[in-house]
């Protein structure tokens, strides 16, 4: 189900989440793949805030941890980043499932919460290895002794949803089809602007009247349907105290359906006390229009046309393409 996505304009923005508890990056990444048989969703959702940094690994119904990747920014010592953990799932008769984690020289990008490389975490059941991220397999193998069974099941990822914090500026840095891209919107000035490794794909003016919309852009050459809604911080900015608010931007690969798996951990406490400091939206305001829902129903339809340069994006192994979501909160 998906979340309202905009508060009140009313709303004072003092009683949103203090900003020593905000976190300074939050992402999940959002997986179809087979755990004991059973084909189900699996999230990694990856927190850093100011004084944690965590990894919440879900998949509905059967298992839901929490690892903490160093317990404070300012603490002097820090718990081991390699561990393992045995899960008895009691919807599956009992089986056992483990998992396995590497943190001890993992690489990070600034102030984000995943990691680039150096990592590993792994879902095991039976001495088959089910889930795999990371790109220290081998090591994983030696550690665990899985012969015979080097490569998981094959897994998907359908969906990433971001949560980024600033002014005017907002950046993420996602892989499109097995490629890395930077990407960073801006608004000000009744200007929202799109770049893609820095150059300007999206330029909309009059953003008071274009507060929702969906282009085509390119990323790297892939067609990419881009979505937005920014009517929270249009309203916010005309309203008689000028305070934050939340811009919400769909980027959709391919035909699919968006996949939006239920929030957990810290992604749901941050939406919870947000929505709670909002209070209830009424059915007839337009702030309560989701551009999610809108892109669930668009699909791939809408924008003008691309130029003949653009590269087919195909899907993205399950069929249903590719999707970022991004919230970007703006803090004043």
């Amino acid at each position: 189900m998906i979340p309202a996505c905009f508060s009140n304009p009313n709303t004072p923005s003092n009683s949103t989440t203090p900003q020593n508890q905000m976190p300074q990056n939050l992402t999940t990444c959002i997986y179809q793949t087979q755990i004991c048989n059973s084909q189900t969703h699996l999230t990694l959702t990856w927190s850093k805030s100011l004084f944690s940094h965590s990894l919440t690994i879900h998949t509905p119904d059967l298992f839901s941890i929490t690892l903490s990747l160093y317990p404070s920014t300012f603490s002097l010592f820090r718990t081991p980043q390699k561990g393992s953990k045995s899960i008895y799932l009691t919807h599956h008769h009992y089986r056992k499932i483990k998992l396995y984690w590497d943190f001890t020289r993992a690489e990070f990008t600034r102030n984000s919460a995943e990691p680039d490389s150096a990592f590993y975490i792994a879902v095991v059941c039976n001495s088959r290895l089910e889930f795999f991220a990371g790109d220290l397999q081998d090591e994983l193998t030696r550690r665990a002794g899985l012969v015979g069974s080097r490569y998981p099941a094959e897994s998907t990822q359908l969906a990433r949803r971001e949560h980024v914090f600033g002014r005017r500026s907002y950046v993420t840095r996602p892989e499109f089809m097995g490629s890395k891209h930077e990407i960073e919107i801006e608004c000000g000035g009744g200007v929202l602007r799109v770049k893609v490794d820095g150059a300007i794909v999206l330029l909309v003016k009059r953003l008071g009247w274009k507060f929702r919309g969906n282009e085509r852009i390119l990323v790297g050459g892939l067609e990419v349907v881009f979505y937005w809604d920014v009517f929270n911080w249009v309203s916010n900015s005309c309203g008689p105290k000028k305070s934050g608010g939340l811009g919400v931007f769909v980027f959709q690969v391919g035909d699919g359906v968006p996949t939006w798996p239920e929030m957990v951990g810290p992604e749901k406490r941050l939406l919870r006390k947000s929505l709670s400091a909002a209070g209830p939206l009424p059915p007839t305001s337009p702030s309560s229009c989701s551009v999610l829902q809108w892109a669930e129903e668009s699909g791939s339809e809408g924008g003008r046309s691309s130029s003949s340069s653009i590269r087919s994006c195909g899907s993205s192994g399950g069929g249903g393409g590719f999707s970022l979501l991004l919230y970007a909160w703006r803090n004043e």
